[in-house]
């Protein structure tokens, strides 16, 4: 597969840690260069570092991705920087997991923010680039996105809508040369996977259905179909999003 992403420049939300991060160093190690994005400031600084020997330029900024206005300074900052945009990658996401009947509005509404709302904006506020470009989107799903989960009413919804998202804007955009595509991984062990805290008197028989048999997704393997979508590679893909996810949403 030609994943070169030589001359080309991609921006990576979430990339302080877990899936972010490993994008980040599978882009650059196809030669890309890459806009940095995280509201975690300590984190963004050491995935900075880790990209220092791949010869490749790197810009990061700090931004809470629930604010719209920095959605669209995001993207005009990276291509202040480079001057072009050949990627995007929302990989950004939080979850918080409560009974539904009791989960604060404002975790509600910061899970549908920054999983929902953010990748829409972005996108909007980057497609115009991308079209220029012959760019592509990467969206990141989830086996969320296929079966209901115990107590991630709000994760769910995030992630049912940005399979959505990602079939409609294909349909929009099925005269131009853009790609606009998604992953679905199941769960793997990132920030938010340690941070994985069930409601009080949880019905653990209930997480299990969602939990798997195989184990833990790979972040590394993610990554790797994230850079086959952004890159030549993915050429034949076009509103799809890619299950990895060791069968969770088989049966």
């Amino acid at each position: 597969m030609n994943t070169d992403m030589n001359g080309k420049v991609a921006l990576v939300t979430g990339a302080a840690s877990g899936l972010g991060r490993q994008t980040a160093l599978t882009l650059a190690a196809a030669g890309a260069d890459l806009w940095l994005v995280d509201v975690n400031a300590d984190d963004l600084a050491e995935t900075v570092p880790m990209l220092a020997d791949s010869g490749r330029e790197v810009g990061s900024e700090t931004a809470d991705l629930s604010d719209p206005a920095a959605c669209a300074a995001v993207v005009a900052k990276a291509v202040a920087k480079f001057g072009r945009l050949d990627a995007l990658c929302n990989i950004a996401g939080v979850i918080y997991l409560a009974n539904s009947a009791d989960m604060p509005i404002d975790l509600y509404r910061r899970t549908i923010s920054v999983n929902l709302d953010a990748p829409f904006l972005l996108s909007q506020a980057a497609i115009p680039h991308l079209l220029e470009s012959d760019g592509a989107i990467v969206n990141v799903a989830s086996s969320a996105s296929y079966i209901g989960e115990a107590y991630a009413a709000a994760y769910c919804a995030s992630k049912w809508g940005i399979v959505g998202m990602t079939k409609a804007m294909a349909m929009e955009f099925q005269k131009k040369s853009i790609r606009i595509n998604a992953v679905a991984p199941g769960g793997m062990i990132t920030n938010i996977a340690k941070n994985f805290r069930p409601p009080e008197n949880a019905d653990f028989d209930l997480i299990k259905r969602f939990s798997g048999m195989r184990g833990t997704v790979e972040v590394a393997d993610v990554a790797d179909m994230i850079l086959m979508l952004a890159s030549p590679a993915g050429r034949g893909f076009h509103g799809s999003c890619l299950s990895i996810d060791k069968g969770i949403t088989a049966g």
